[in-house]
């Protein structure tokens, strides 16, 4: 939020002084920060003084977002993509609470974020002075910590190491997540006190990840996996840092793999044990398989059971009599009280050891998989991407109607995207075709966002993305509701010279809430939007676009080029709007189901 300027910090110093914002800085590049995004404004002043400072030396500078939110949900997508820590910026006052909602995204979402946001001068709290977010005004400091880890002040000088690491420290947990300082400008600008670097903070021992595990329950399940005939892996979001070790496990028991909407990113989708995703959109294969009598137990890795993955199994007594919660954070066994077993430890642990017991693949019949393919004989053609899943309506995969059905949109993408190209799906519509339809050849390159459920997401996320690897394309699939909410940020992409493919869903419409009113039974109202040439706006922001209205269209499209250029491109894709989207499980959760 560009806001009336504060005077500007001179830097008519000596050489060796520096302001305590220099110092901010410095520690984050101590831990590998590449990027601050952000929105400058007065009272954040001296920290964009020194990234200028930094960037002429070849260091952290800032991405300049074009709305606070944007800026937080691109710090979310460069933490997901790098493993490093997301860093977010603002002033005071509404660029602080404009960041809410992306902060709170990543809270859910458990993505370590780092938040700075102004404060005006401490000689000025209470006065109300402009944009004042101090305790005595609009407090943002109570506001976050609602949805961070960490939510503090820095009142002195005294305290901003201190509570810088302290910050660090809360964003790795367990459980990981965002945290958040204000810092008073008049502290960001003050002068730094030099000292010898032998008395400096270390920060690189706070991302040092601790093996612990609890053997007595690992050695219980141990004993029932010996007895165990058959097993199914249920995958959650937190599986990343495990997932080599899981999948070594699952191909060792030949046992059934399914995951949740976000657990999706972990697993090769094309893998032979894949059956698909249960809860939102999910797959009947996956169903069936958790549902399977012959399965002894039905091991959870991961997961916080949230009600887009697990939104009315919870009561189900055989279930839980045969599941197993595996998992790093104690919080999410509140999740799941009624489980057999739970077992809390690190992942890597737990599953290194669960290989060194089970050395030897075993050769159970009853671990062998019937590929169930599309579920149309018509439709098994060798190139169908998904033959042990059964998709709804596989046969729309093939359709050639105007306009495009967006099962064959979803089917497209999965056979022409190239294999390093990451895939970011927005809120509502997006998330069902996605999730139900879209299956990449790589896993890990598949992003969703599902804790909080921000509209525009993607869009930031995608961004932040692009910024972390060099490693192929990005791709973002948002709504046309989405886009018009955020659609600005592509301009980032643009000024960064990224290569961002933005897939705009266009059924003018804010399509979830249609379809949502229809299958529940509300009124019909409130989701038209306007028709919108979203291949004209990207071009007047300086991307290439592409307008799809037709199969013939889609095809011609050439991606191979599109993927390899320098800077961003829209694809205006004008979908079926009548095509209904895999929603129903939502709308049990909701109470509105009236199939």
């Amino acid at each position: 939020m560009t806001t009336t300027h504060f005077p500007p910090i001179v830097e008519n110093r000596p050489a060796q002084q520096k302001d305590l914002a220099d110092l901010v800085v410095e520690y984050l590049e101590q831990i590998g920060v590449e990027y601050i995004f952000g929105v400058p404004g007065g009272a954040i002043e001296p920290l964009y003084n020194a990234m200028a400072r930094s960037a002429r030396r070849g260091g952290l500078r800032p991405i300049v977002a074009r709305h606070e939110a944007g800026a937080a949900f691109m710090a979310d997508g460069y933490a997901r993509e790098t493993g490093k820590l997301g860093v977010c910026c603002s002033t005071t006052g509404p660029g602080a609470t404009n960041l809410i909602t992306g902060v709170a995204s990543a809270y859910v979402d458990k993505t370590p974020m780092l938040v700075i946001t102004a404060q005006t001068a401490l000689h000025l709290f209470g006065k109300q002075t402009l944009q004042e977010s101090s305790c005595t005004a609009v407090n943002t400091v109570a506001m976050f910590q609602s949805c961070t880890r960490y939510s503090s002040l820095i009142s002195h000088r005294g305290q901003l190491e201190v509570k810088l690491a302290s910050a660090i420290a809360a964003t790795q947990g367990p459980p990981s997540g965002p945290a958040h300082l204000s810092i008073p400008m008049d502290v960001l600008g003050s002068p730094r006190r030099m000292r010898s670097n032998s008395s400096a903070v270390r920060l690189q021992s706070l991302f040092k990840r601790h093996t612990l595990t609890d053997s007595q329950t690992l050695e219980v399940l141990i004993a029932e996996l010996e007895q165990a005939k058959r097993v199914v892996l249920l995958l959650g979001d937190g599986c990343g840092s495990a997932i080599e070790q899981i999948m070594t496990f699952a191909e060792r028991l030949q046992a059934p793999i399914i995951s949740g909407p976000s657990g999706k990113r972990w697993v090769n989708h094309r893998h032979p044990l894949y059956r698909g995703v249960i809860g939102f959109a999910s797959h009947q294969t996956a169903r069936e398989t958790l549902q399977d009598e012959r399965n002894d137990l039905v091991l959870a890795v991961g997961t916080r059971f949230g009600e887009m993955m697990f939104g009315g199994w919870e009561d189900d007594e055989d279930l839980n009599a045969k599941l197993v919660h595996i998992d790093e954070n104690l919080e999410h066994f509140s999740h799941s009280p009624l489980a057999r077993l739970h077992v809390c430890g690190t992942l890597t642990s737990v599953f290194e050891t669960l290989n060194e017991t089970f050395a030897e693949t075993r050769k159970n019949e009853a671990f062998k998989l019937v590929p169930s393919g599309s579920g149309n004989a018509d439709q098994e053609k060798d190139e169908f991407p998904t033959r042990n899943i059964r998709l709804n309506e596989p046969e729309k995969c093939f359709s050639s109607a105007s306009p495009i059905k967006p099962q064959r949109l979803m089917y497209e993408l999965s056979q022409r995207l190239p294999e390093n190209a990451r895939v970011f799906a927005d809120a509502g519509n997006s998330w069902a075709w996605a999730t139900h339809y879209l299956h990449l050849r790589s896993r890990g390159l598949y992003r969703i966002g599902m804790g909080y459920g921000s509209m525009a997401w993607a869009i930031g996320a995608s961004v932040g993305s692009a910024l972390g690897t060099s490693d192929g394309p990005t791709v973002c699939i948002t709504g046309d509701g989405s886009f018009l909410m955020s659609g600005q940020e592509i301009t980032v992409a643009v000024a960064e010279k990224l290569p961002v493919i933005f897939i705009i869903l266009n059924d003018k419409a804010l399509g979830m809430v249609k379809h949502g009113q229809r299958l529940g039974g509300a009124e019909e109202v409130a989701f038209e939007l306007p028709p919108v040439d979203f291949a004209q706006l990207a071009r007047a922001m300086g991307a290439l676009a592409e307008t799809i209205h037709t199969v013939a269209d889609l095809e011609h499209l050439d991606l191979e080029r599109i993927c390899q250029h320098d800077g961003p491109t829209l694809l205006d894709v004008h979908i079926d709007p009548e095509e209904v989207p895999p929603m129903g499980a939502r709308m049990r959760t909701l109470g509105r189901d009236n199939s």
